[in-house]
């Protein structure tokens, strides 16, 4: 897994987590960050395309508590028309969001990051191998969340 970015002086006001449907790695993310910092950042989550919800997403985050099930996938342009790209940071999850970010903020000031991540609904396998894959890209990014956000802590200097 790459290193984490550099955290920046003060933290975003609005992020987008972007990835290929909007119905796994995305709504994943936004909900996990939404947990961690409640109202005090803007959080949403868009794709290059609109997937339909996926039930072993839903399923994995109600082990931890979250409900996504009233997830409504989006895609870039809905969310732009709807309410604007108004983000300081949009980390995309899967190449080709990573690239319609880019093109649609390319005379913006929004940050964008890439957190290359697996997408789990291509996984085969028994019911329990499938929402082990889901639950490892959860993990994952609750782990690239805490390092990525996380408030440094004072040292013993």
């Amino acid at each position: 897994m790459p290193a984490p970015a550099t955290r920046p002086a003060t933290p975003p006001l609005a992020v987008l987590f972007a990835c290929g449907r909007n119905c796994v790695r995305s709504p994943i993310a936004a909900a996990l960050f939404a947990q961690m910092f409640g109202r005090a950042v803007y959080v949403g989550s868009a794709g290059v395309r609109k997937g339909e919800p996926d039930p072993f997403a839903i399923a994995v985050m109600a082990e931890i508590g979250l409900d996504i099930s009233q997830h409504k996938p989006i895609t870039f342009e809905e969310l732009d028309e709807w309410e604007g790209l108004n983000f300081d940071l949009i980390i995309t999850l899967s190449p080709e969001a990573h690239h319609r970010a880019l093109e649609l903020t390319r005379l913006s000031g929004i940050d964008v990051e890439y957190w290359p991540t697996a997408d789990p609904a291509g996984v085969e396998g028994s019911r329990t191998q499938r929402l082990d894959a889901y639950r490892e890209v959860r993990d994952q990014l609750l782990e690239r969340l805490r390092q990525r956000f996380s408030r440094p802590r004072p040292g013993n200097e």
